[in-house]
């Protein structure tokens, strides 16, 4: 069966690799592409774009009202991941997101919205398959590691902090660990945020510097020894095997999924 695809920010770094993703898989298909620009022209008129055909929209309801798409790949900004999210979702259309900064209460509410609809949706923090891994070992680790701290790390273009692989990571081990206050009780930062943002106890460190793509290392302390667990992206084409499985299960889904965890094997 082929699976008919709008992507959302095709010229973007991300976008880019996805439109590369789509022409390259037999059974996937190209149907449109969303964009802020060049309302109307076709996607192969632009520079790094030759022979790849597809209409491009600015208005991402007219697209899913004329296209008629079975997915929506976003991999755009958290405002627009948001409003594209929910449109497709109305517009029967099955949304696979790698945008971050959606709070439970969003996650929540599209999920009621993919359930009435019953159609399926797809949020990942991360599309990259180690990094899924690093985030299970971590979950894993904590049962036995109570002591804990999050440094991630990604490229200065980057819009939230913490990223939100980060705060997954987080929410994972807060799932098996007591929460508590780490470190000496009487601790004090003499400049404001050294210790870093927390979640239910676990310090997270976000860094932003040019060269950096996305990495993350979780490192836990215990009585004379630490563990260190750590995943480096350092090409976006990481993220592609991610996606490619995000589309082929969310066309068996019927509700929203948050977390690639949940659909590998």
């Amino acid at each position: 069966m082929t699976i008919r695809i709008v992507i959302a920010g095709p010229r973007g770094r991300m976008g880019r690799e996805a439109v590369a993703l789509v022409q390259q898989t037999d059974h996937f298909e190209l149907a449109a592409v969303i964009d802020r620009r060049h309302d109307g022209q076709n996607l192969a008129e632009i520079d790094g774009f030759s022979g790849v055909n597809a209409p491009i929209y600015t208005d991402a309801a007219r697209c899913f009202t004329e296209v008629k798409p079975d997915v929506l790949i976003d991999l755009t900004t958290p405002e627009a991941g948001k409003r594209h999210t929910e449109l497709a979702l109305r517009y029967g259309v099955r949304p696979v997101v790698g945008t971050t900064g959606f709070t439970p209460e969003e996650i929540e509410r599209l999920t009621e919205l993919a359930e009435e609809n019953e159609i399926g949706a797809i949020i990942a923090p991360n599309f990259a398959v180690g990094a899924v891994l690093m985030m299970k070992f971590a979950r894993m680790a904590a049962k036995y590691f109570t002591d804990v701290e999050i440094i991630e790390l990604h490229h200065d273009q980057k819009l939230d902090a913490p990223s939100g692989t980060a705060l997954k990571t987080a929410q994972l081990i807060a799932e098996v660990r007591p929460s508590k206050k780490q470190g000496h009780p009487n601790e004090k930062e003499t400049l404001a945020g050294a210790r870093g943002a927390a979640y239910d106890g676990i310090p997270i460190h976000s860094v932003r510097l040019p060269g950096f793509v996305a990495h993350q290392e979780v490192i836990f302390g215990g009585n004379g020894q630490t563990l260190t667990i750590r995943h480096d992206s350092f090409d976006r084409r990481s993220f592609m095997s991610g996606v490619k499985l995000a589309v082929e299960t969310v066309m068996h889904l019927r509700t929203l999924v948050y977390g690639l965890e949940h659909i590998l094997e």
